[in-house]
């Protein structure tokens, strides 16, 4: 069996071979859950999940202050530019829709011809 690492490709640090970030596991660890039912739930083995444990037990200040600027960025929400730009996005997958309700109840494909 290859050994168990951890990397770090820009996102933070995850289990190589994978994209789980040890912070996915954070909340398992801290419910209380034990390594072969995370294992189990999240298709890893219980070695990954012990060395993420292991990882986050040797580097807990760091990984702790880290996952506290992540929550907050997620408490923030989006700054109202991209909130814009996904209100734009969603009127038009709308719109999108509804023209191709319509076209099915026509009995039109999208191509001119009757189905």
């Amino acid at each position: 069996m290859r050994p168990v690492t951890i990397i770090d490709r820009g996102r933070g640090p995850e289990l190589a071979g994978t994209r789980i970030t040890i912070y996915t596991l954070l909340d398992y660890f801290d419910d209380g859950w034990n390594d072969a039912s995370i294992a189990l739930w999240m298709g890893l083995s219980s070695m990954q999940v012990a060395a993420i444990r292991q990882y986050i037990a040797e580097h807990k200040d760091e990984v702790l202050a880290e996952n506290a600027k992540i929550l907050a960025r997620i408490a923030r929400g989006n700054p109202p530019e991209i909130e814009a730009r996904r209100a734009g996005s969603k009127a038009k997958l709308q719109a999108l829709r509804e023209k191709l309700r319509r076209q099915r109840e026509q009995g039109d494909n999208g191509e001119g011809h009757s189905q």
